[in-house]
């Protein structure tokens, strides 16, 4: 397996799926679907969209196309991060390597483009799905359960109410990554495996490596955001020391935290392997994810 022309061909059917699903920037009203625009198409690693492709393929994408759910996810995603940088969230200036919504629109489009993101997730679920009324139904629990108020936006909530806490706890951090960070990825590889036809058990083992890997990609963000540099990493580098945020930098220092996310993302392999099929690329991936941090 090329693992590097893998990786690239799932990126170009996620482009193609956000270039033809997505409303065009000039749709009435055009300045927040340009922002809605702006904000998709900076690019990034594309890696929630990317896991949704790669689990339907492992099991044959015998029942669903899963490019649909795969820009859903997508767009969930880019929805949370033009939210977390908003003045009143982490206020920041630069994401993807670029001026943020807010900065590049102004406060109100970024944060109606946002809503728009959450909103249109589920119009493609319903839009694509609507003729397998079973995996419509489930992808839209297993999405809307990712991003509600007790992961995604709870561990958004918990991760504001412990900046500048001297006093947070590893129980607290884990919290906030499980659900800011790692429900998502545990979404993103459940949709596919759902698009797919997975089982139970199958989806189980989906389900638990997103979990460790969602851990592993937040652990491995905190260390590079206490280590790496502004154009490495597309956003402001260091701004989370300089606001007090409780990471695992913080919290268990740079050496454990690297040791952290090497554990993370063995059990991560660990759940992989344990499925049926050919799990090389979804390996190699959490591989990867690990190795920007060594």
């Amino acid at each position: 397996m090329d693992f590097t022309a893998q990786l690239q061909a799932y990126r170009n059917r996620v482009e193609r799926g956000l270039a033809d699903l997505v409303p065009p920037a000039a749709t009435r009203p055009a300045r927040l679907h340009a922002a809605m625009r702006y904000s998709l198409e900076a690019g990034g690693k594309r890696l929630r969209p990317v896991l949704v492709l790669a689990a339907a393929d492992l099991f044959g994408a015998r029942e669903a196309d899963a490019l649909p759910a795969a820009v859903a996810i997508e767009c969930l995603h880019t929805y949370s991060l033009i939210h977390d940088d908003l003045p009143c969230m982490d206020n920041d200036d630069l994401r993807r390597g670029r001026p943020t919504a807010h900065r590049q629109f102004d406060e109100a489009t970024a944060l109606l483009a946002g809503d728009a993101l959450l909103t249109l997730a589920f119009q493609l679920v319903a839009r694509h799905y609507a003729a397998l009324p079973a995996v419509c139904a489930a992808l839209t629990r297993e999405i809307a359960d990712a991003a509600g108020s007790e992961q995604l936006i709870g561990g958004q909530m918990e991760d504001l109410l412990a900046e500048s806490r001297a006093d947070a706890t590893a129980a607290e951090l884990e919290f906030i990554h499980l659900n800011k960070t790692a429900a998502m990825l545990r979404a993103a590889l459940a949709a596919g495996g759902l698009c797919a036809g997975a089982g139970p058990a199958e989806l189980e083992l989906l389900r638990r490596a997103g979990r460790h890997l969602g851990l592993a990609f937040q652990i491995v963000d905190d260390i590079l955001d206490a280590t790496a540099d502004s154009a490495t990493l597309g956003k402001t580098a260091g701004k989370d020391a300089r606001a007090g945020k409780t990471t695992y930098v913080k919290v268990h220092g740079l050496a454990a935290s690297r040791g952290h996310a090497r554990a993370q993302s063995e059990a991560a392999i660990a759940a992989l392997r344990a499925l049926p099929g050919d799990t090389a690329f979804l390996v190699a991936l959490v591989e990867n994810m690990a190795v920007r941090a060594s």
